[in-house]
């Protein structure tokens, strides 16, 4: 026993004093293969980002000092981040935040980790909302915005950020969702403009009996069947409440084109975020309630039919 204790020791040094032996560029070098030995896609930029995370320091320094000896303080940490991404965590929980349209937001298990395709769907309500509702200033009356399974609050936050005359009502059924929301709210100071409800999609809505301009949303749309199927990031430390779509992905757009009847009146502009191969259908749902005269398909940056977006006018 004794032999393997000390077998073990001996190894744990050697380890040890190898790399604090090295320069932090070969540390990073060697993490981004062991991780991408674990099926990490994205090992060397991982591995920059836990650096940087690790050392508290922006990327120009990481390049600019990467030559320096790896610090022996960090041994450990070090090693045990890369555990940790190795097994499939995502590093943007390791970190605990995500940019999202040029702003940063807190994201831990409870929440979707914001996506780069999603600011599309971002850009095209403003864009949208503005040829309809002008660009006022901040003591105008600008339309309320209805943000339908906020999750972390990016695409809420954002459009308050960069629209400061719009009002914003943010939904969801996870009550610690809504907390990391809050906090990404305040974060980038928009607290007063935006206000949370908690519930199944548009009932906290319909029970306030208000008249809602602007309807965006990026509900669950993986079909169930096909949850066990995804990235092991995904599938393991996501929240299955925000990927869960329904036998075909599509229950969440049913149910809410369904309760929009319930409304005052129907949004005059609705943006939707959907899967892969769903935007044909989700644009057929929205015609045949006949409510929009224009319903157009987005692209995401692989030319993928990303977002619906529907207009009265």
């Amino acid at each position: 026993m004794n032999d393997n204790k000390n077998e073990a020791t001996s190894s744990q040094n050697y380890r040890n004093e190898a790399i604090s032996s090295r320069s932090i560029r070969e540390a990073l070098v060697e993490a981004s293969s062991f991780l991408v030995e674990q099926g990490v896609a994205d090992g060397r930029s991982d591995a920059e980002l836990l650096m940087q995370h690790m050392l508290g320091w922006e990327r120009s320094r990481l390049l600019l000092d990467w030559h320096e000896l790896f610090p022996g303080k960090y041994l450990e940490e070090w090693f045990e981040l890369l555990s940790r991404r190795g097994t499939g965590e995502p590093v943007q929980y390791m970190l605990g935040e995500q940019e999202f349209y040029g702003l940063r937001f807190e994201v831990n298990p409870a929440v979707l980790i914001p996506r780069p395709e999603t600011e599309l769907l971002v850009e095209a309500i403003m864009k949208r909302g503005r040829e309809i509702w002008g660009n006022r200033t901040a003591t105008s009356q600008g339309p309320l915005v209805v943000d339908i399974g906020t999750g972390s609050g990016a695409i809420a936050t954002s459009l308050a950020v960069f629209n400061p005359d719009w009002q914003i009502i943010a939904c969801d059924l996870s009550p610690r969702a809504i907390e990391v929301a809050s906090r990404n709210v305040r974060k980038n100071d928009v607290g007063d403009r935006i206000t949370f409800h908690q519930g199944d999609l548009l009932e906290p809505v319909i029970k306030l009996g208000i008249r809602v301009d602007i309807l965006v949303s990026n509900p669950p749309y993986i079909p169930s069947s096909d949850i066990e199927g995804l990235q092991r990031e995904v599938r393991e430390h996501e929240p299955v409440l925000a990927l869960d779509g329904g036998d075909d992905g599509l229950f969440c757009y049913r149910r809410m084109l369904a309760q929009m009847e319930r409304l005052p009146s129907v949004p005059s502009l609705i943006g939707f975020e959907v899967g892969f191969g769903q935007a044909q259908d989700v644009a057929k749902l929205m015609k045949n309630c006949g409510w929009w005269k224009r319903v157009e398909i987005i692209l995401d940056y692989s030319g993928i039919e990303r977002h619906v977006i529907g207009l009265i006018d």
